[in-house]
């Protein structure tokens, strides 16, 4: 791959190998996620990150790690649209009526950390290494889980449940693991003040981008048709200017978009209704970042020795999850056998702990090699596995539209009879 990026370059062209690469690996994820989901039920993800990991697996898409410069930016442009969107279908007043959504989501993120972190403290990992990658596994993907609804046309209390949960266990890693990031090289040293104080600065700054990123959109949406193409574009320009504004400003981009979502919400009760355009973009950005995922996943060194620590770390954070969700199920408003499939849907790792990832091991030189080993097999096995059983899931709670659809025929087959 070197000698051929090596002679594109000296021959002058317009445009590099590596977006020649990309643009092919892009038609065939694109075409993979299509058939995956024609010819076998299995959400378009499945096919998307399928295809990122044989580019990675071969070199074929150029892709550093730890991400920086362009690969970065795109793909916390596309966490950006995913987080902006899913912290719009959360009303805080929710909670206020269901309180115990509240104690489900919190019992099963601190299950899943400390359950990953004894495992891997049995393993003889370092507890700074331990402590990251245990942050990284609390991550449940709204990503992978919102395309997954879209693709079988899920509908349900089970799926609602779900996709909050998962938003508010991203919001919580994203808050913590962001601002432990630039603490990890001091590791014990650390003071309690020395550890509080940058959480509380990264949640000042990106809450003040995500005000701003809020009221320019709810500004935008009173004089603009929500289905206007034009406003389209202004919602993805104003994602992507809050994006690099959070990064300068030394704010987290994912967790302003996450909480500017939240707040419109609040400022805007009515039911968020993405512009046809910009769904159309959006899945575009989407796709892009599973496949980045996976072939960023995929192109590291992989080692046979590690492999039952990873399969360790997922399976114990999958019942954890589980765990987590079923215990707070008295008067939640599901019942077991219902907060059993939330938990499994729940089981998806994609974009955010990837970014979490990122940021651990360009932080920690010490570190960084430790946490990538365990953390990018986790994320691209999981991306791909999740997304099944979260579609399984959806489909044994009886959400699924295929399930309905199949209910209606039978029923209509039943009343000619």
């Amino acid at each position: 791959m070197q000698d051929l990026l090596t002679f594109w370059n000296a021959d002058g062209a317009s445009a590099s190998l590596p977006t020649l690469a990309w643009s092919l690996v892009l038609a065939c994820a694109a075409a993979a996620g299509y058939l995956v989901q024609r010819h076998s039920g299995l959400p378009k993800v499945a096919g998307y990150s399928v295809v990122g990991a044989i580019a990675g697996f071969f070199g074929f898409a150029d892709a550093a790690w730890p991400l920086t410069g362009n690969a970065l930016f795109l793909l916390q442009i596309a966490i950006a649209v995913v987080l902006f969107e899913a912290g719009a279908r959360i009303s805080l007043r929710w909670f206020q009526h269901n309180p115990m959504v509240l104690v489900q989501s919190l019992l099963e993120s601190v299950l899943s950390f400390v359950a990953v972190y004894w495992l891997l403290r049995q393993f003889d990992i370092a507890p700074i290494a331990a402590q990251a990658l245990a942050i990284v596994a609390v991550v449940a993907s709204p990503a992978v889980l919102t395309r997954v609804v879209m693709d079988t046309h899920a509908a349900g209390p089970v799926t609602e449940r779900a996709i909050a949960l998962s938003t508010l266990s991203t919001l919580y890693a994203l808050t913590i693991g962001s601002a432990l990031a630039g603490l990890i090289e001091a590791g014990e040293n650390t003071g309690v003040l020395a550890t509080i104080a940058p959480l509380f600065k990264l949640l000042g700054l990106s809450l003040a981008v995500a005000a701003l990123l809020g009221l320019a959109m709810r500004a935008a949406l009173r004089v603009m048709s929500p289905t206007s193409e034009n406003t389209s574009m202004l919602l993805l320009a104003l994602i992507a200017a809050s994006t690099a504004l959070a990064t300068l400003v030394g704010g987290s981009a994912a967790l302003s978009a996450l909480l500017a979502g939240l707040l419109l919400k609040q400022v805007n009760p009515r039911p968020w209704i993405w512009p046809r355009q910009l769904g159309t973009a959006a899945s575009m950005l989407t796709m892009l970042m599973f496949v980045l995922v996976s072939t960023v996943a995929a192109g590291t060194v992989w080692s046979a020795a590690g492999a039952a620590l990873v399969l360790g770390v997922v399976a114990v954070r999958l019942l954890a999850k589980v765990l987590g969700t079923v215990l707070a199920s008295p008067g939640s408003g599901l019942r077991l056998s219902q907060a059993l499939w939330a938990g499994c849907a729940m089981s998806p790792m994609s974009s955010v702990a990837l970014l979490l990832a990122s940021q651990f091991a360009l932080a920690s030189k010490t570190h960084g090699a430790t946490i990538t080993g365990v953390a990018l097999p986790c994320i691209l096995m999981m991306e791909v596995v999740g997304a099944v059983i979260a579609t399984v899931a959806l489909r044994r709670a009886g959400e699924s539209g295929r399930d309905h659809a199949r209910e209606a025929g039978d029923s209509g087959r039943g009343a000619l009879e």
